[in-house]
């Protein structure tokens, strides 16, 4: 473990396999990775790794305080949107950088997240519950509350709608099946809720609801998309913003995550220096003013993921060996 010094705290959880993320944090932070599972790989690219009970244990929101206290931790970012709601719910008990309580309770419920955006003035495709007729077909059925693209079934008609409302096994919603071309907006708000920045990047292929290849374009009504929404519902942190050009109804947007997108590597390539959004979280925590940058980033590269691993020894220790020396081979 690196020695904590004077590097401001910053305690993630739900961490996953989100390696990236907590690597990029550790490169301006003394970083403690959150998560329930002792084989999740992203615990090892932190300087402190912690079990804490379940998200739905009244133990849990006490652990994280305790875990504050003990470390000075200045930040909590959640890497998953199962703890969003209880971290935002806590308040001014931890220094977490999530939306309003209502706004993360509205946002982890897709259909809640249509609802709010309409409210809003902002674009959401036709959507309806089910019992209700869709204006037209096709449609997708999606669970409200679902995430990684899990039971997602495009339905081309009535008969095969009812059905698959039926097949799923969890509350859904009946949303239009957008054509077009689809988008993520990367943005970044301060903790009064004023947008950052914004960085849109095309979704070339993505698999089990994650980006794994995409390029960062300059689109300004992508940069504005993400700016509006980010500022109209007070998001607080990181946030990814998912949206489609229907060449029939124009944008509309899919989904809202108030938390670092699969993508993470788009927008910390296109930020310039100094401004990537784990450095200037970590400005934040330590009570730093930054300015509204938005639109300024670089675009026009593309990124494409790839897996790698660990080895643990049979306490689950990191061996430090690769499957080939020196690690993966350096592109050519």
């Amino acid at each position: 473990m690196r020695e904590r010094g004077e590097r401001t705290g910053v305690l993630l959880t739900g961490v996953g396999k989100r390696y990236d993320i907590v690597s990029a944090f550790g490169e301006h932070a003394f970083t403690i990775a959150a998560d329930p599972n002792p084989l999740a790989p992203a615990r090892y690219a932190a300087d402190l790794a912690v079990v804490p009970p379940r998200i739905d244990d009244p133990g849990y929101i006490p652990f994280l305080e305790h875990l504050v206290a003990e470390h000075d931790v200045r930040a909590v970012v959640p890497l998953t949107d199962l703890d969003i709601e209880a971290l935002a719910a806590a308040g001014d008990r931890l220094p977490s950088f999530v939306p309003p309580a209502d706004i993360a309770r509205a946002t982890f419920d897709k259909y809640e997240t249509h609802e709010r955006l309409l409210a809003l003035g902002l674009p959401s495709p036709p959507t309806v519950l089910p019992g209700e007729d869709p204006p037209s077909y096709p449609v997708m059925v999606k669970p409200r509350r679902g995430s990684g693209a899990r039971s997602i079934h495009p339905a081309a008609d009535r008969a095969e709608m009812e059905f698959f409302v039926g097949y799923v096994k969890e509350p859904v919603m009946v949303q239009r099946l957008m054509g077009g071309a689809e988008f993520s907006i990367d943005l970044l708000c301060d903790l009064e809720g004023r947008c950052l920045n914004a960085i849109p990047r095309t979704m070339i292929e993505s698999r089990g609801g994650e980006s794994i290849k995409g390029t960062v374009i300059f689109d300004e009504e992508l940069i504005d998309l993400g700016r509006v929404v980010g500022e109209a519902l007070g998001v607080r942190g990181p946030c990814t913003v998912q949206a489609f050009r229907d060449p029939e109804i124009g944008i509309g947007i899919t989904d809202v995550n108030t938390r670092f997108g699969g993508a993470f590597p788009a927008p910390m390539y296109a930020a310039r220096p100094g401004r990537t959004y784990p450095e200037l979280i970590v400005r934040m925590s330590r009570g730093e003013t930054v300015q509204p940058h938005v639109g300024d980033f670089a675009h026009g590269h593309t990124f494409t993921r790839y897996f790698w691993q660990l080895e643990l020894d049979p306490q689950l220790r990191p061996t430090g060996r690769d499957i080939v020396a020196d690690g993966p081979r350096r592109p050519r």
